[in-house]
């Protein structure tokens, strides 16, 4: 039976001694305290991020700035709008909730009669 000397390798025994069950303390010991070399600066040098004054090209950044805004007005605008709708679809559902009559208006125009 291979099977059953297979669990006694991996079972532990009964008879083990007291010091196998107590705490097991593992201590990391460091080697010779050695000097480490100096680390170079996070920055080597800021000349390297300056732009010369021809560099600049204000025209492209200004068309930038002018799409951002227009950008960020159409999203209030959205924004705006959406608050507005979901605000009168609450007072229509609340209306219509409550059990009252005629909560939506309704548009008649006058070529219909």
């Amino acid at each position: 039976m291979p099977a059953a000397g297979m669990l006694n390798c991996l079972m532990p025994d009964g008879n083990s001694s007291p010091s196998d069950n107590g705490p097991r303390v593992v201590s990391f010991r460091r080697g010779s305290a050695k000097a480490r070399p100096p680390t170079p600066p996070a920055i080597d040098d800021l000349a390297k991020y300056e732009r010369t004054e021809g560099a600049d090209d204000y025209r492209h950044r200004m068309i930038v700035n002018v799409t951002a805004f227009v950008f960020v007005i159409g999203l209030i605008g959205a924004g705006i709008w959406l608050a507005d709708t979901m605000a009168a679809m609450r007072k229509n559902q609340d209306c219509v909730l409550s059990g009252r009559r005629g909560c939506s208006p309704v548009e008649v125009t006058k070529d219909r009669w």
